[in-house]
């Protein structure tokens, strides 16, 4: 797998989920909506610590640097 997330993406990432687990397990977020949320949180989570998000390969997204060839 190809890194295909930046810094900052994965930042913001981290920190959605972080917001959504906060506002589940204060009970502020609950039911299946609040299910659904959680794993869409926990997809982020896996998106951010492997910076590999699969829907940025079929979209052909890319937030991250590009590294360039080395000149001799």
């Amino acid at each position: 797998m190809k890194k295909n997330i930046g810094v900052l993406d994965r930042v913001i990432r981290v920190l959605i989920a972080l917001t959504i687990a906060v506002l589940y397990f204060m009970e502020i977020i609950t039911g299946t909506l609040g299910i659904i949320l959680l794993v869409v949180a926990g997809v982020f989570l896996i998106t951010s610590i492997t910076s590999f998000c699969g829907l940025y390969t079929i979209f052909g997204i890319r937030t991250c640097p590009m590294k360039e060839p080395k000149k001799e």
